[in-house]
């Protein structure tokens, strides 16, 4: 299919799947004519992009998992996994973040707040 009607099939626009297509996510192939023509399984493969992204993982996330579970017997147990390790990686930053409030906190009202709090 060509790349406008993939572009409403999946509901984005044509620069994102160019943008996909430069940096792997998607790959088509050009027609003689140059226009791009992308297999129909594309579709969904966007959807599940979009998807992804909602839930927080980036693009270099979802390109470097993105093969493993296409390639998965067990799609759902592999997308569990994914989503406690990701899970994970948000505790962490959440814990990093808890710190840098409490550093910040500290230093409110103490006239400088880029001295040290020692």
């Amino acid at each position: 299919m060509r790349i406008g009607e993939l572009a409403a099939q999946a509901d984005v626009t044509r620069d994102t799947i160019r943008f996909y297509e430069k940096v792997g996510l998607v790959t088509g192939r050009r027609l003689a004519n140059g226009y791009r023509d992308f297999p129909p399984e594309t579709v969904p493969w966007l959807l599940y992009v979009r998807t992804a992204q909602t839930l927080g993982f980036s693009l270099a996330e979802i390109a470097r998992h993105g093969e493993e579970l296409r390639e998965a017997p067990d799609t759902a147990q592999a997308l569990s996994a994914l989503f406690t390790e990701k899970i994970q990686v948000i505790d962490a930053r959440m814990a990093e973040l808890g710190t840098l409030r409490a550093d910040l906190t500290a230093r409110v009202g103490t006239g400088c707040p880029l001295r040290t709090t020692r």
